[in-house]
């Protein structure tokens, strides 16, 4: 017996202080306590986890199961197949056989990757988990809950002591029905219990215990997927795949830095992706419903709260280093503020974690009410053209823009950057590249003078405290017309380098 479908599910990390309550609440009527033993099978050189497919053998009571997983379609979206192996002779070999999944969509996915590796499966890691659920019933939509608790084991590569990492996660599935009951409850359960949402899969686990690793190097932007052939999307069509190609950066940064790292790319790039989200819900909300003007505030506080520990570690990394060259004393910051949210305090806020999980839904719905394709295309014709006219204009006069404009023609030309980013391919995907890659240059010489701004501002406050800070005024104070004029010699190439893709031919 088999049995596949796309699994829709979110999954959370558990605070300590939070266990006994979950654990109450799924001893309830019609709670079950089932034990999983699982080993999970890979090429040496883990190609599957490369291209986010996973194999695994689990026993479910005396019964063992066989299932292939690989990444879907969205944020919350899994490709899943089961085959049912029933109960197994004690004796018999545990071996994963990849042709049980054949024809399926993640059977497809699994044979090339394997056909590529060329390499025979071997088993790189196991999982012994005790899982309560309970199922519910919203309206017509039926959602488990399952809570998982135990370890992940590996063995060792000099042949010691497995290695082990505790399991202590909280898992919410659409069984049946629609995806926004299963993200209300998911988003009440996260309150509830102050979860934080996790994209750390049990199979990621056991591949770091395998490699000694501790965390996942930061995830870059990436632009949204649009099916060749298709024509022009809708509105609503473009809304839930810019969200859904966002939240493919956002949420897999910010898991991390909720589980305690403090890697600085990480950060940096969790703040792209929300900048990127905040672009995309501003510039994108009027091409369908459904896009909460609530999200928008959670997302700025953590933006802000991420942003004031970058400028800090920029001073540090980039700065410092810049003025001991030019001659500058050793000058001693004043220490971090023990009152501002760390990184961790600003992924784990409520309000942040709920607008997460209500972007998730939106972005997984399969339905929704936007403008037809021919309106949506003019729509975004006219949001980039302004924005385009809006970038020329400014930056030809950019060193006569007082410091408040000229950092919002910073912002504003981050978001035609994006926004190019997130449509360009459905007009002209080449020309929209060259167009993007265009960009490049002025956001960079903007960025490099707009951080001499902020670190002006800070060895400013700083020298209240350790004169020898007024070194770095003088010398920042020194090099803003430099700054300000690079910048301006870079706006002023982009009008000419940076050709519009989204006019028509006759234009």
């Amino acid at each position: 017996m088999s049995s596949s479908m796309t699994e829709i599910e979110f999954k959370f990390d558990i605070p300590r202080a939070s266990l006994p309550a979950l654990e109450a609440a799924l001893r309830g009527p019609g709670s079950r306590r089932t034990h999983l033993q699982a080993r999970y099978f890979d090429t040496p050189q883990g190609d599957l986890a490369a291209h986010g497919v996973a194999l695994r053998l689990r026993k479910e009571g005396p019964r063992w199961v066989q299932t292939a997983k690989a990444l879907g379609d969205g944020p919350v979206q899994r490709l899943e197949h089961n085959v049912d192996l029933g109960q197994m002779r004690k004796s018999a070999p545990l071996q994963a056989d990849p042709a049980r999944h054949a024809d399926t969509p993640v059977g497809r996915r699994l044979a090339h990757v394997l056909q590529r590796a060329g390499t025979p499966l071997v088993e790189v890691y196991g999982t012994d988990i005790w899982r309560a659920t309970q199922e519910l019933q919203v309206g017509a939509s039926r959602i488990e809950i399952a809570l998982d608790q135990g370890r992940v084991l590996a063995p060792a590569p000099d042949g010691g002591l497995p290695r082990s990492a505790v399991v202590c996660e909280l898992e919410l599935e659409l069984l049946a029905g629609d995806v926004r009951d299963l993200a209300c409850v998911a988003a009440e359960w996260a309150a509830r219990h102050g979860l934080t949402l996790s994209t750390v899969t049990k199979s990621e686990r056991g591949l770091r215990l395998a490699h000694g690793r501790s965390t996942r190097p930061a995830v870059k932007a990436s632009a949204p997927q649009w099916p060749a052939g298709s024509g022009f999307p809708d509105g609503a069509t473009v809304q839930r795949a810019v969200v859904g190609a966002c939240l493919a950066q956002i949420l897999p940064n910010a898991s991390e830095i909720a589980a305690g790292s403090e890697d600085v790319e990480q950060i940096h790039q969790l703040r792209v992706g929300l900048r990127r989200l905040r672009t995309a819900l501003r510039e994108l909300a009027p091409l369908g419903t459904g896009l909460e003007p609530a999200w928008e505030p959670p997302l700025a506080q953590a933006f802000r709260a991420l942003g004031a520990r970058r400028d800090q570690q920029q001073l540090q990394a980039l700065m410092q280093p810049r003025l001991l060259a030019a001659g500058a004393p050793l000058i001693v910051l004043p220490p971090v503020d023990e009152s501002a949210p760390t990184p961790a305090d600003a992924v784990r806020d409520a309000g942040l974690q709920a607008a997460l999980v209500g972007l998730i839904g939106f972005a997984a719905a399969a339905d929704g009410t936007g403008l037809a394709p021919q309106a949506t295309q003019r729509h975004l014709r006219q949001r980039l053209g302004k924005l385009h006219r809006r970038v020329g204009k400014e930056g030809e006069r950019f060193e006569k823009l007082a410091p408040e404009a000229r950092h919002s023609l910073r912002k504003r030309l981050k978001r035609l950057r994006y926004l190019a980013e997130f449509v360009g391919a459905c007009f002209a995907p080449r020309r929209a590249a060259q167009f993007t890659r265009a960009l490049e240059p002025a956001q960079d010489a903007l960025g490099a003078y707009y951080d001499e701004v902020v670190a002006l501002e800070s060895y400013r406050a700083a020298a209240e405290q350790e004169p020898r800070a007024w070194f770095a005024v003088g010398w920042l104070q020194a090099r803003a017309p430099h700054s300000a004029h690079q910048a301006a010699l870079a706006l002023t190439e982009l009008a000419g380098a940076a050709r519009p893709f989204w006019r028509k031919k006759k234009d």
